[in-house]
């Protein structure tokens, strides 16, 4: 196992201080499956926009997706299909339900993979862009998952693509400041919110109707003496998180009767492109690493032009970014949770010794535009199966 290292959250020395690390990881999804093909022949032909080229862009972006959206939602309320119907509440009360069904199920998948009980919780964080109530998500969840009623609950909503290492940060701060603590990371999305029918006025709508998708996860982070039962696989060294000013409106998003409404610019990879070498070196100066192939790379796949900037502006060799790919190809865009998911495959390469690089960077960006960034470690220790 690695040990504690020596720069803590904020760039000072921690030698004393254990190092929070990734214990255990979970997800879930909804039952409704949408095979990519068939999610661009209904919509390219319901919005009268078909055309060959649009057709095969949408159709290579990934191949599976999940959604709460289901035919038997619509007839239940066929309001969600017209234009201009106010439509919030009933489209509150489908989100604040499924996510909390999603999010106990991927939380209990961490559980069961940590194997210890939940009473050892001791704080929850729970991060969502598709709850909206009070009391809130995490309360429902604590609740759902049976948790003890002193479990420290902490909301991060509204966060876009960077929430889940937004959480992962916060959860490190967390575990370092509360030796022997455990927290349950707990993201959970659904689209049922920004849903919009097909549209011939709003071809802009086809990249996203074919990108994002529901689903939920979970993780159990860290620090401070660990259990035999405890495969802890990944160290998190340092974290850190920048805006970039004048970029607030890129990342777009509204709330109104007739639910959300978000829009991306199309200038968002090159906005991020033009931060994202001084935002990693940040990271990397802390061990001193110049070459960023020197390291492994799991970030969040908002989109093939985002990571095809990335690779491009970074020099990075085609299978740094395989897991990030991988990610988006077989669940597509799903907000929060997606870096999770590209950290279970990491997990995957780690156990299997495909990575050398002892070092690595987790990346997100959202609204703002945000960065969000942290400096980890894989470690090295025998995995139990």
């Amino acid at each position: 196992m690695t040990g504690s290292g020596s720069t803590g959250a904020n760039g000072k020395s921690q030698s004393s201080r254990a190092k929070a690390m990734l214990l255990a990881l979970g997800k879930s999804f909804p039952d409704q499956v949408l095979p990519q093909e068939k999610v661009v022949e209904s919509y390219l032909q319901e919005s009268s926009c078909d055309d060959p080229a649009t057709r095969a862009k949408l159709q290579r972006l990934l191949k599976t997706r999940y959604t709460v959206m289901s035919k038997e939602l619509l007839d239940k309320h066929p309001e969600l299909k017209m234009e201009g119907t106010p439509t919030l509440t009933p489209r509150l009360d489908i989100c604040n339900a499924a996510v909390i069904d999603l999010g106990a199920a991927a939380a209990r998948a961490a559980l069961d993979e940590w194997g210890r009980p939940a009473a050892d919780i001791t704080h929850l964080i729970y991060i969502s862009s598709s709850d909206l109530r009070l009391p809130g998500g995490d309360l429902h969840l604590a609740a759902r998952l049976g948790l003890s009623p002193n479990t420290v609950r902490t909301s991060l909503l509204f966060l876009g693509c960077s929430g889940g290492a937004a959480a992962l940060r916060t959860a490190k701060d967390i575990a370092e400041n509360n030796p022997g603590s455990r927290v349950l990371v707990t993201a959970a999305e659904t689209t049922v919110l920004g849903f919009r029918p097909p549209s011939y006025d709003r071809p802009y709508d086809l990249v996203g109707a074919a990108l994002f998708g529901d689903g939920a996860s979970a993780v159990i982070i860290g620090a401070g003496p660990m259990t035999p039962a405890e495969n802890p696989f990944l160290e998190l060294e340092f974290s850190t998180q920048e805006f970039l000013p004048g970029t607030d409106k890129v990342i777009d998003g509204k709330i109104s009767e007739e639910g959300i409404n978000f829009k991306l610019g199309r200038d968002l990879p090159e906005k991020i492109e033009s931060r994202i070498e001084g935002f990693c070196r940040t990271l990397m100066n802390k061990v001193g690493i110049k070459d960023f192939n020197d390291i492994f790379w799991a970030v969040h796949p908002g989109g093939p032009a985002i990571l095809n900037r990335l690779e491009f502006c970074l020099k990075l060799q085609p299978e740094k970014l395989k897991i990030s790919r991988k990610a988006l190809m077989n669940y597509g865009n799903v907000s929060s949770n997606t870096i999770f998911y590209v950290l279970e495959y990491l997990r995957d390469e780690l156990k299997k010794g495909a990575i050398s690089e002892e070092w690595g960077l987790i990346l997100a960006f959202g609204p703002g535009i945000t960065f969000e960034g942290l400096l980890v470690r894989g470690v090295k220790k025998t995995f139990t199966s």
